[in-house]
């Protein structure tokens, strides 16, 4: 009896000396922890890290992978500090998620120098695979133009032709009514006028006043998170479709909608990359993530989080653990490896960095539609990835000019 524990003691001390012994691969999941943007990725994306670890297994592919957070308050000098620090001095090897595009254009600058892998599961700015992309970044969940694609074309097509804007004062804002707008323009219809609402604005009165006087049939939001449940909520208060004006909100999370209510937002369309009610695979996924998040569903970047690292562990696997820690190296094997995963099926990365995948045009259901929470959205149609994504004949990025 002695010997047999013993011997079990000797083979689980080999097995811990074994795992430890293995080459230890660092993500670095940065975002807003606790602000504004806090519930599109926050804490729920570092738990979808931790997911695709446990669901990859990496120890039996001949690696670790350990998982640090930081919180850039939505400012891209912390952000860009908290990424230097990590790369210099804690081994990180691939930075993940980054809501905020001003944010992700600094990190994506850091990124690229030091040669280390940039995953985008939350910026939006097509920038990042235009004029601003690199060899380190994949720019996997959505981005500007695909949200403006999706929806602007479909509600000018409903009709509406005159758009004004209520934007966000920074690059993501710019980014994407620059976009909304060309797909207007594009489509026969025209654009008004806009205003610039600082960021984290907490009354959008003025605004919205602005937006009614210009007649517009269409009075889009070219913002994100908090900043979009507060004018949506304002604009029911302030009567703006009422007076036959229709709110559009050009990106709009599952977290939104939970927190404006369905009694108002209602009837809202919007696109979006992944919903956690469109497949068998989606909804096991959802069940899983959704008590790790305080019970909470998972939005599209919490989704992208998942995705994006379980295929950067696939390159990893792949790859000479030496020519791993280079991380235009492990990017052009994302690139060259088909993607294919339970929440957003089968796809590829293109030479500029961007992942292509279906997105989705969805409808918010109205409070007799709903079975109970996070039952939001009705599926109006589904946007091919060959269709929803900027053309790579469009691109200004310098690696396709470049051929490579």
């Amino acid at each position: 009896m002695r010997l047999a524990i013993f011997g079990a003691v000797f083979l689980f001390s080999a097995a811990v000396a074994s795992a430890q012994d293995l080459p230890v691969f660092r993500i670095g999941v940065l975002n807003d922890q606790s602000g504004l943007y806090a519930d599109i990725a926050g804490p729920g994306a570092v738990e979808a890290a931790k997911m695709a670890i446990e669901d990859f297994k990496p120890e039996a592919k001949g690696f670790r992978v350990e998982v640090l957070a930081g919180d850039h308050q939505n400012k891209p000098d912390i952000g860009a500090g908290i990424v230097r620090r990590w790369l210099d001095l804690d081994a990180v090897d691939v930075v993940a998620d980054v809501p905020t595009s001003s944010v992700a254009l600094a990190v994506s600058e850091v990124v690229r120098d030091k040669n280390k892998a940039f995953l985008i599961t939350s910026a939006g700015t097509s920038d990042l695979t235009g004029k601003a992309c690199t060899p380190n970044n994949v720019h996997w969940t959505y981005d500007t133009w695909a949200l403006a694609n999706g929806t602007a074309k479909a509600l000018i097509q409903q009709g509406g032709r005159s758009w004004f804007f209520l934007t966000a004062d920074y690059a993501f804002g710019h980014a994407l009514e620059r976009d909304a707008a060309g797909v207007v323009k594009a489509n026969g219809g025209e654009v008004l006028g806009h205003v610039l609402a600082p960021f984290q604005t907490h009354d959008f009165s003025s605004f919205l006043v602005q937006a009614r006087a210009s007649g517009a049939q269409v009075v889009a939001l070219a913002n994100s998170g908090g900043d979009t449940v507060n004018a949506v909520k304002q604009a029911g208060e302030f009567g703006l479709t009422r007076s036959g004006q229709r709110l559009a909100s050009l990106l709009a999370f599952l977290s939104d909608v939970h927190a404006i209510g369905l009694e108002t937002a209602q009837g809202l369309v919007l696109t979006e990359a992944f919903y956690w009610d469109l497949n068998e695979g989606t909804r096991d996924w959802a069940k899983r993530f959704a008590p790790r998040n305080g019970g909470k569903y998972p939005t599209m970047n919490q989704a992208g989080t998942y995705a994006a690292l379980l295929h950067w562990m696939k390159a990893i696997a792949t790859l000479d653990k030496n020519k791993a820690r280079d991380g235009a190296a492990v990017v052009a094997q994302m690139k060259a490896t088909p993607t294919d995963d339970p929440l957003f099926g089968q796809g590829t990365i293109r030479a500029d960095g961007r992942t292509i995948h279906d997105m989705y045009l969805f409808q918010v259901k109205s409070p007799q539609e709903s079975k109970g929470p996070y039952d939001y959205y009705n599926l109006v149609s589904t946007i091919p990835g060959d269709q929803a994504f900027r053309p790579l004949s469009e691109s200004v990025c310098p690696l396709v000019r470049k051929g490579g």
